[in-house]
C-alpha cells in the first residue's frame, strides 16, 4: 500500500475526540529513541513559511497529516519539508491555494498524472507570462534610470564648465 493510499485511509478514519481529530490508522507509536524530525519554527524557518501557515496548510488538507510527540507538539519529517518547500515555490509563483489543494489531492491519490501535468503546465504558462511583464517594467525602470543619470551627469559637466 502507497503512503499516499494509506494517508486517504486515514483520512476517512478519523474520529473526533474531545475536540482533536485522531487519525486512526496512523496513530504515532513511541519509539526507544525518542520522536525525531523537525519542529513547526524549525521546519518553519527551513521552508521560509510562518508556523501559522504550517498549521493552517495541515488544517486545509494541503500537508498530510503531521506526526506529533506524546505531549501532541508536530514531529515535521524530511519528507514534509520536501512538500512544503514544493508547495512554497507553488505559492512564491502565484499558484492559487485551489490549485495547490487539486494538486496536493491528485498526489494523494496516486493516480491522475495527465491532470497533474495539465494543472503544472497551465500553471507554468501563467508564470511565464508574469515574467514576461515583469521584464517589460525592469526595462522600463532602466530606462528612467538611465534617463535620470545621463541628466545628472549633463548637470555635473555644466557645472564644472
Amino acid at each position: 500500500m502507497t503512503r499516499e493510499v494509506v494517508v486517504m485511509t486515514a483520512w476517512r478514519g478519523r474520529r473526533a475526540f474531545r475536540g482533536y481529530w485522531l487519525a486512526l490508522e496512523c496513530a504515532p507509536t513511541p519509539t526507544v529513541d525518542g520522536v525525531t524530525g523537525w519542529t513547526t519554527r524549525e521546519a518553519a524557518e527551513k521552508c521560509g513559511l510562518s508556523q501559522h501557515t504550517l498549521r493552517w496548510y495541515e488544517r486545509i488538507g494541503l500537508l498530510d497529516r503531521v506526526s506529533r510527540t506524546a505531549d501532541g507538539r508536530r514531529r515535521f519529517s524530511d519528507a514534509d519539508l520536501d512538500w512544503l518547500l514544493l508547495l512554497s515555490r507553488l505559492r512564491a509563483t502565484g499558484m492559487p491555494v485551489r490549485d495547490m489543494l487539486r494538486y496536493a489531492e491528485l498526489v494523494r491519490s496516486g493516480a491522475g498524472e495527465a491532470e497533474r501535468v495539465a494543472l503544472l503546465r497551465g500553471h507554468r504558462e501563467r508564470v511565464r507570462q508574469a515574467l514576461l511583464e515583469q521584464q517589460e517594467c525592469l526595462k522600463l525602470l532602466d530606462a528612467k534610470i538611465g534617463n535620470y543619470c545621463s541628466r545628472i551627469e549633463s548637470r555635473g559637466k555644466q557645472g564644472r564648465n
